[in-house]
């Protein structure tokens, strides 16, 4: 059961989450090497020494520095559904993993609706049309999407492997021509579609990604290491809000049945160490839906699927002060 966003403890993580970039926060000698060179003014990340082995390296980081222990990290209780938005806020709706399940999906009141990523099975058009179509019915001033491993059909690359093998990995989606998903993208003609892309909202910048690590050969898969950080050093610098499909390390990324962490180091380093968003928005791993915080940014798994693909899990609310400028 949630608390009511006034409860003392909660007011505590909202306070962290909005405190200026690098308080409440612990990084020793050796974590800073990860991140140590400069580039014409621009903090340069490289690949972390651990990267292959995320649960190595949250155990790692966690005894040698507290780095995902109180009080620079705690979890933090989302905004009641019916609780008043604050004067000078903006409401922000966050879900992710819908996977073609939104029917019962109630959604709150808000202002801008996030979705990262897996809105369909398989990313076939027909899915798509049917999840632009629900967009569509939903009230919010902005929608903003980005594609997931699921979103076969986004990931060009992929398709073009997909259909040159001689079996069906995919066999509803193999079976497509390209002429049906070539501009895929265009379909999704009731929201704001992100892919390594950034938008201005409310004066709020927003980045959206659909990188994760390798995961069974579906889409947007990459290798952990320097493939993947490639894709995280197209983050801009400055970006209030950020969405990726997968969850950084140590954050909402643990999976109890196989007792692995699985998120990505790269992307943990790249967050804390030189984007430094305001609010980390992601899915892709059901079991650890949630909030947390480490004093800058506020992460947020939104994932509605649990792991047996139940849409139970409630949309999550944050509440961000809205930018002077906007």
């Amino acid at each position: 059961m949630w608390r009511s966003r006034w409860d003392a403890g909660i007011l505590k993580a909202e306070a962290l989450a909005l405190l200026p970039c690098g308080l409440g926060m612990a990084f020793s000698q050796s974590h800073v090497m990860a991140a140590r060179r400069h580039q014409h003014g621009r903090l340069i990340i490289e690949v972390d020494e651990y990267s292959s082995n995320p649960t190595q390296a949250f155990t790692f980081y966690n005894i040698n520095q507290g780095r995902f222990q109180p009080p620079h990290v705690q979890m933090v209780d989302p905004v009641p559904h019916d609780a008043p938005k604050p004067p000078g806020y903006t409401r922000f709706v966050c879900v992710s993993d819908t996977h073609s399940r939104t029917d019962p999906i109630q959604m709150p009141y808000g202002d801008v609706l996030i979705h990262a990523g897996d809105f369909t099975e398989l990313g076939l058009p027909s899915e798509v049309k049917k999840f632009n179509e629900w967009l569509g019915s939903l009230p919010y001033e902005y929608k903003i999407v980005i594609a997931g491993n699921h979103e076969l059909t986004f990931d060009q690359e992929f398709m073009a492997d997909l259909i040159k093998q001689d079996f069906y990995y995919f066999p509803s989606v193999s079976k497509l021509k390209p002429e049906n998903y070539e501009n895929v993208q265009s379909l999704l003609t009731n929201c704001i579609y992100l892919q390594d892309s950034e938008v201005t909202v409310r004066g709020f910048r927003i980045y959206g990604s659909p990188w994760q690590p390798w995961f069974y050969g579906w889409g947007f898969n990459l290798p952990r290491g320097q493939a993947l950080l490639e894709k995280w050093n197209l983050i801009p610098e400055g970006v209030d809000i950020l969405i990726t499909h997968g969850p950084p390390l140590g954050f909402l990324d643990w999976v109890p049945k196989k007792m692995q962490r699985v998120g990505c180091v790269e992307l943990l380093n790249t967050v804390q160490r030189r984007v430094q968003p305001r609010l980390h928005v992601f899915g892709h791993i059901h079991e650890g839906y949630g909030v947390m915080a480490d004093g800058t940014t506020t992460y947020v798994n939104a994932s509605v699927c649990t792991v047996n693909y139940q849409p139970v899990n409630p949309p999550i609310v944050i509440d961000l002060p809205t930018p002077r400028n906007s």
